[in-house]
């Protein structure tokens, strides 16, 4: 069973004190940049046993009558429909998801701001979309030698040419549908032109990882490497904190590359640079909430070996992940781990190599591990859930779905919806069971435990289809798989 080890109220106390004094620090306005995901940061809640993956979320509600969020799109991003990977959907309608996200909690969204601003079709159409429903958009553009030329930064023909984002509140959260959208550029941007203005406004920057204030190869920080391989970002000792503090602080490469055109730009815009280091710009106490240090430390273990079984996914699908593979195994060696670490990984394997087909296995929250395998009625995928749904209700090994309610459904996806694969999938399995739930009591029982898979462990020996996939990923269970496809077909409904 996965212990515990980060304190989740703590957090949100020390966090919410953190930004409000910073608030004060600067005058009674701060733009603060919003790193990884607001309210939905699962990569957290993995590495860190007690992390709600809504933390950031709840913080921010705690100081809503405060707050005003800015989104930073990229237009590129926009003009390329570039996709979330890990949703399904194109920046640009992410950028409406969270618009609907924040505002369903009472969270006031000032604007969206367009950065590298290029008047394309796409760009203009969406632009022009938000503007019938009512959202509020700015103009930021490219700055030729951006960030290094800082006499043409803090121009009139540098951030001076950008829109100026009317606000209206004391803490101003700049956040985006992904990395490369702009964040830093549109605070800095409002920082400047707050000040032309008169205006006192400061920056701060909220990044969960690395976490400064533990060592640089703690498991946690390497799952950070983990999840940013592809983006090539290094964890490293603050050269700039040791230099002013004498006292070691983790960060990462392109923060402590860029602080020293950060500290020219605070020094010619207020006189001086309020910040001895990168990681002085930081507000994140989540070091400080961490009370079991092996329960973090193995839970970041597994997530690098979930990220290179991903990553070995993602080259099984033709993408080019060569580099990130390398520095996968590398953070694997430097973390003590091997694939084989993951104790899911060989129930699976043993069971396919038992039946011939396509298996899979599943972790449950007491350590028990069960199996699932390929029939002529369900997938592994839908085999194992359903064999884990009947451990955790403890019912015997009996049928919860019988022929009868399956072969309708085999017959549907096969004759009228052009599937080639008769087999259920998980969604259709969890339909059909919830359906006879309302008169079968054993079906009801197994239906109540669904919220327990949340946080489980589950290998399985081939790649999985997208609409498998797509549901484990809403049941919050935490998938790899081995980079082989099942047979010889290519693609798979």
């Amino acid at each position: 069973m996965l212990k515990q080890g980060f304190d989740n109220a703590k957090y949100l106390e020390t966090q919410s004190r953190e930004i409000k004094q910073r608030i004060a620090q600067f005058g009674g306005k701060l733009y603060l940049e919003f790193g990884g995901k607001l309210f939905d940061d699962y990569h957290a809640s993995r590495v860190l046993p007690g992390f709600e993956p809504d933390s950031k979320l709840k913080m921010l509600l705690q100081m809503k009558d405060q707050a005003e969020i800015i989104i930073a799109i990229n237009s590129n991003d926009i003009e390329n429909a570039k996709v979330r990977g890990d949703l399904g959907i194109t920046y640009e309608q992410d950028v409406l998801r969270l618009i609907d996200v924040f505002r369903s909690y009472g969270l006031y969204v000032g604007s969206v701001v367009l950065n590298r601003y290029e008047d394309k079709p796409a760009v203009a159409s969406f632009e022009k979309y938000l503007s019938t429903l009512g959202v509020k958009t700015y103009r930021h553009y490219s700055i030729e030698g951006y960030p290094s030329n800082i006499d043409l930064i803090l121009s009139e023909d540098g951030f001076g040419k950008n829109d100026y984002v009317e606000t209206s509140r004391s803490l101003i959260v700049v956040t985006a549908p992904g990395p490369g959208s702009g964040k830093m550029a549109t605070c800095l941007s409002q920082v400047y032109n707050e000040y032309q203005r008169g205006n006192v406004a400061g920056y701060a920057k909220f990044e969960t990882f690395p976490i400064w204030n533990i060592p640089l190869k703690h498991p946690v920080n390497l799952a950070y490497e983990a999840a940013t391989a592809d983006l090539n970002d290094v964890n490293m000792i603050d050269p700039f904190h040791l230099s002013a503090y004498n006292k070691v602080a983790v960060n990462y490469n392109r923060d402590v590359e860029v602080f020293p055109v950060l500290n020219a730009i605070f020094t010619r815009i207020y006189g001086e640079c309020r910040y001895q280091s990168p990681t002085d710009m930081g507000v994140n106490m989540a070091g400080n909430c961490i009370y079991d240090d092996e329960a973090v430390s193995a839970a970041s273990r597994e997530e690098i070996i979930r990220r290179y079984y991903t990553t070995l996914v993602q080259k099984a699908k033709g993408k080019e992940v060569e580099d990130a593979l390398y520095k996968l195994k590398m953070l694997m060696n430097q973390a003590g781990v091997k694939e084989t670490d993951r104790s899911v990984v060989g129930k699976a394997m043993e069971v396919e190599e038992k039946t011939q087909a396509p298996a899979a296995a599943m972790e449950l929250p007491d350590g028990r591990i069960v199996t699932g395998k390929t029939t002529p009625l369900l997938g592994a995928c839908a085999a194992v859930m359903m064999n884990a749904l009947k451990a955790l209700a403890e019912l015997p090994d009996i049928h919860l779905l019988a022929p009868e309610v399956i072969l309708p459904i085999q017959d549907l996806k096969v004759k009228h919806l052009g599937n080639r694969n008769p087999r259920i999938h998980t969604d259709e399995m969890l339909l059909a069971l919830s359906v006879c739930a309302v008169h079968d009591e054993n079906a009801k029982k197994a239906m109540e435990q669904l919220g327990k898979l949340k946080g489980c462990e589950m290998h399985t020996s081939v790649i999985l289809s997208e609409a498998d996939e797509r549901v484990l990923k809403k049941l919050q269970i935490n998938l790899t798989s081995e980079p082989k496809r099942e047979g010889s077909r290519l693609y798979s409904k």
